[in-house]
């Protein structure tokens, strides 16, 4: 199984980096799916050195060196912004933060306890290669657990793009099967999975828009082209979407699938 979307690295790292200031005002559903993950860290007991990739402006990271077995926490993110708000939130001498890339880990093979994300891994092109990177840096029986935005996120801006043109719009994300045939071919065992949606309302379509790019998550495809946006495609897609509303607002869905696994 061969899957690589094509995203812009230097868009993703620009976009994360320029919605440092403007993430925790709005990223009300990555701090419930992360407290989520958070319920089930706890239950699977981590301990010794915890890598948690994405971090972010470390909502997740910052609960992470609370926990008592876990010795060393390394906070990862692609933007040095997002590490530099981690830093103003958490100064604990068990933290370690690290600017680098998802899909090229710095480290050394089986360094690592366990390896967590919050809805971070969707921003990697290659998850064959991104997991098999993960299984050579993890120790034996080392776990991951982590979140990811599932093949049914926005679907509704999605839909309404669809009946103006035939570009991508809106990133593409992996379905569960396509994750799970991923992790099987990094070698990964004992794998679970969950998937849940989250409905979101907004008063408007350029609310939503909005809110993606203040938490750094609008389009960041390769293939994206500034012409396709033009005012009058823009005004047809939102007179599209607009007959979703109800209740005066229009809604958002987002899949969010968390997954376990084992070396």
């Amino acid at each position: 199984m061969e899957f690589n979307r094509q995203l812009d690295k230097a868009k993703v790292k620009g976009s994360f980096a320029q919605a440092a200031t403007t993430y925790d005002s709005v990223a009300d559903l990555q701090r419930r799916v992360g407290q989520g993950l958070l319920t089930q860290i706890i239950q699977h007991d981590l301990a010794g050195v915890v890598l948690d990739i994405g971090c972010g402006t470390g909502f997740l990271t910052a609960q992470l060196t609370q926990i008592a077995k876990i010795e060393q926490v390394i906070g990862l993110d692609i933007a040095l912004p997002m590490l530099q708000a981690t830093q103003q939130k958490c100064k604990t001498e068990n933290l370690l933060l690290l600017c680098a890339d998802a899909e090229r880990l710095p480290f050394a093979a089986q360094t690592v306890n366990h390896i967590v994300s919050n809805v971070a891994l969707q921003w990697c092109e290659n998850l064959t290669n991104v997991f098999a990177d993960f299984k050579r840096v993890l120790k034996p029986e080392g776990q991951l657990l982590f979140s990811t935005f599932g093949e049914h996120t926005l679907q509704e801006l999605k839909t309404a793009w669809a009946k103006v043109d035939s570009y991508t719009h809106v990133n593409d994300f992996y379905n569960e099967n396509e994750i799970a045939g991923f992790l099987q071919q990094a070698g990964f065992k004992q794998i679970a999975m969950q998937s849940d949606c989250y409905l979101s309302e907004y008063e408007s379509v350029f609310s939503l828009m909005h809110e993606l790019k203040a938490i750094g998550a609008h389009n960041v495809s390769s293939g994206r082209r500034k012409s396709m946006t033009g005012k009058a495609k823009l005004e047809k897609m939102i007179a599209e979407y607009e007959v979703l509303r109800s209740d005066d607002l229009i809604p958002a869905t987002f899949e969010v699938i968390t997954v376990s696994a084992r070396v």
